[in-house]
């Protein structure tokens, strides 16, 4: 039995890991529960931010049947790569049929296969920093386990609870032990009852026993003060309650890219007319795939609409560069294309945009840098402002001042160029 604080730091060699969060609209014990705002935030958000927080999980989607709730996880850094089927969002859809429908979707479209799925319910919000790491490092570390469960000890012992037929009592568990109703709780088995924080699930789990848990399931143990499951409007305010006390060491949700449109002004977090622009080519002017043909050339996909954004900021007079670390010439062509300074091959990208400050005589605080993935953490980290794409790496969602409601690809450096070029009436968070 391990609990979170009982576990070593993560081995850097780390599997697939895909996050997961159900969340269908259409609830009725608690219209619009997934959007609704718990503390401050939409409930699905806290979902989000524990998974984005994570060191483990390196892609994050949404299952959902419902545009509002689609939207609002893409503003909080979320990937809805598709929408459910009305078939698979009512009231008695089950959980299995719903992963089995998203990863057959992800490999029929994308050819991804994760080698771990971890599964974060919205209605158990208040999960513990590290638990998603600490299951999944459980896991990996357990070649013959198929899942990781969060549990906490139950209140009350199974072996003194009763079932009723049409008149009597009976032992709801009775064959262990002669009358374990009248027996001592000290001398009972420990018994532990599930929450609903994590379910962290071998993939051949799903794919070949057709289950979420399998035969051997390891628990995780966390402390009862985190459990809740939000079903009814009682338990929604014993949530607000327990956030309220502010003795949970949770990941709370970084603020909206849509919020900001009503607080902040755009000139503090993007410079209305910046000195520079960065962008990382793969995964922010493409979707971060690659096809190779049998000779082994390689060719991407960009977005034409990313295009005509980046003609009319250069036309403003905004100087654009692509960093790119990318060797292939690929990279050349489509910037030749777009008139745009590249600099490609670059295994040192910070290295590289001191080099560009200088060239162009411009202050790093000037600066906008636009990434995806880690090998962009150190320019995000130390350019005026640092965005990430919405498919970004978890890392990078985390130390980015703007995520875009894009993806990497799908418009994302589009969404940019647009809010650059908007009058500065406009506003963003």
């Amino acid at each position: 039995m391990v609990d979170i604080k009982s576990t070593s730091p993560l081995d850097t060699k780390m599997p697939e890991v895909l996050g997961v969060v159900q969340a269908r609209g259409g609830s009725k014990g608690i219209p619009g529960k997934n959007i609704r705002n718990l503390g401050g935030y939409p409930l699905i958000a806290y979902s989000i931010a524990s998974a984005l927080a994570s060191e483990s999980v390196t892609r994050l989607i949404i299952s959902t049947d419902d545009n509002e709730i689609a939207e609002v996880a893409r503003v909080y850094g979320a990937e809805v790569p598709f929408m459910r089927p009305d078939e698979l969002a009512t009231d008695d859809a089950q959980d299995f049929p719903l992963f089995e429908h998203a990863l057959t979707w992800l490999k029929s479209n994308e050819n991804y296969v994760p080698q771990i799925i971890v599964q974060l319910r919205p209605t158990s919000p208040l999960r513990p920093k590290g638990s998603i790491d600490t299951a999944v490092k459980l896991l990996s570390e357990d070649s013959q386990a198929d899942c990781v469960r969060t549990v906490i000890p139950s209140q009350q012992n199974p072996y003194k609870m009763w079932r009723a037929d049409k008149k009597y009592l009976n032992p709801l568990l009775g064959d262990e032990f002669p009358e374990p109703y009248n027996m001592p709780r000290q001398k009972l088995p420990k018994t532990y009852w599930q929450t609903g924080h994590l379910d962290v699930i071998r993939y051949e789990t799903i794919a070949e026993k057709n289950s979420l848990t399998g035969e051997r399931v390891l628990p995780l143990i966390i402390e009862p003060k985190y459990c809740t499951d939000i079903d009814t409007l009682e338990d929604w305010e014993h949530a607000e309650w327990k956030l309220s006390r502010n003795n949970l060491d949770i990941d709370f949700p970084k603020e909206s890219v849509q919020n900001r449109q009503s607080t902040n002004s755009l000139k503090n977090i993007i410079p209305s007319k910046p000195a520079l622009v960065v962008l990382d080519f793969d995964g922010v002017l493409t979707d971060n795939r690659v096809w190779v043909s049998e000779s082994g050339e390689e060719s991407v996909a960009c977005n034409r609409s990313d295009g005509m954004g980046l003609s009319m900021l250069r036309k403003s007079g905004v100087q654009v560069v692509v960093l790119s670390t990318e060797r292939n010439p690929v990279v050349a062509a489509r910037c030749k294309k777009l008139n745009l300074p590249c600099d490609q091959g670059i295994d040192d990208k910070r290295s590289a945009l001191l080099r560009l400050t200088k060239k162009y005589d411009v202050n790093m605080d000037d600066v906008v840098y636009i990434g995806n993935d880690v090998n962009d953490l150190e320019c995000i980290r130390i350019v005026g402002c640092g965005i990430a794409v919405a498919d970004a790496h978890p890392s990078v969602l985390k130390a980015a001042d703007v995520i875009l409601t894009n993806r990497g690809g799908f418009g994302a450096v589009r969404e940019f160029c647009d809010i650059l070029l908007k009058p500065h009436s406009s506003t963003l968070k």
